[in-house]
């Protein structure tokens, strides 16, 4: 069976781009995690493993390698793993697949090494500009973070899921296919659902 799996970092984030690139027969998991979290360690990266361990899964595809993390050693990890298991991995963007008849491309590996590198990179660099502009707003006393014991109102949280909202007044019965079709959590497609009775 082929299988997507799909990551963003954040609830706000959309699926759609990496949604549009799959199709029906594909079976999905999608992980609303950091991509430095390992990827054995998400909730949905778990159930594909035990998938793959179960001998369901022989096809995985990813729209980006920064999908499976931004980690170098953690996607070689899960890459190595991947090929011991003999399921293939595809990166869509780049068109190219991990195993060709059954043994690993090597310019696959060295492709997905220097695009992992760079995801790594890319998250460094991030985190670095973000530590920098909370110092600056800081030193202009401008930043005061998040004030303790507050919380966005209900109204405010309703707002930033309107695609959930709608999919629930439509009467769509699986809050689990909800969750997914908008990259969210079933516990907020729950809270959803709960703060508009």
């Amino acid at each position: 069976m082929k299988a997507r799996y799909i990551r963003v970092s954040t609830e706000k984030q959309k699926i759609d781009r990496q949604r549009e690139q799959g199709d029906q027969s594909e079976k999905w998991f999608i992980d609303v995690v950091s991509g430095a979290v390992d990827f054995k360690k998400r909730e949905q990266g778990k159930k594909l493993i035990e998938e793959i361990e179960q001998g369901t899964i022989n096809y995985l595809s990813v729209s980006s390698i920064d999908r499976l993390g931004r980690n170098l050693f953690d996607i070689l990890r899960t890459l190595e793993y991947l090929n011991e298991k003999k399921v293939i991995l595809k990166v869509d963007n780049l068109g190219i697949e991990s195993l060709v008849k059954g043994k690993p491309n090597s310019a696959f590996k060295l492709i997905i090494s220097v695009m992992a590198n760079i995801a790594e990179m890319e998250r460094s660099i991030m985190l670095e500009r973000q530590r920098q502009g909370i110092e600056l707003a800081k030193q202009k006393g401008v930043y005061k973070g998040r004030e303790k014991g507050s919380k966005e109102s209900d109204e405010v949280f309703l707002a930033k899921y309107k695609g959930v909202q709608k999919e629930l007044k439509l009467g769509v019965n699986s809050l689990r296919k909800i969750a997914k079709l908008n990259g969210v959590s079933l516990g907020t497609v729950q809270k959803v659902k709960k703060l508009m009775k």
